[in-house]
């Protein structure tokens, strides 16, 4: 069963900013606030280690993009993405234009 947390007196300052990470993310602020709870959980903090030195926030972003990664590739499954860049319609049109043209 699933546990309910509630945050009171929340700054408007702070919920603006959530909410503007939220929509960056392309989450729902509750789905924003469980990817921060679960990042904060999982990450170089939570056996309870503290703040740490100048590159502590570099290393809880990797920790967290390195996380993301995992999730990512778990839900792709066997099937393989592609690391090429693909060319846009425009780029595509032109190279089949050079083409065409014999250069």
């Amino acid at each position: 069963m699933a546990t309910s947390f509630s945050i009171k007196n929340v700054p408007d300052a702070l919920a603006a900013r959530l909410r503007t990470r939220a929509e960056r993310n392309h989450r729902s602020l509750q789905g924003e606030l469980l990817a921060i709870l679960e990042a904060a959980t999982n990450g170089p903090y939570a056996a309870g280690g503290g703040v740490g030195g100048a590159g502590s926030h570099q290393v809880a972003e990797t920790s967290a993009t390195a996380g993301l990664l995992t999730r990512l590739l778990a839900i792709a499954g066997d099937r393989r993405v592609a690391s090429t860049n693909h060319l846009t319609r425009e780029q595509a049109h032109d190279r089949n234009a050079l083409r065409k043209a014999g250069i």
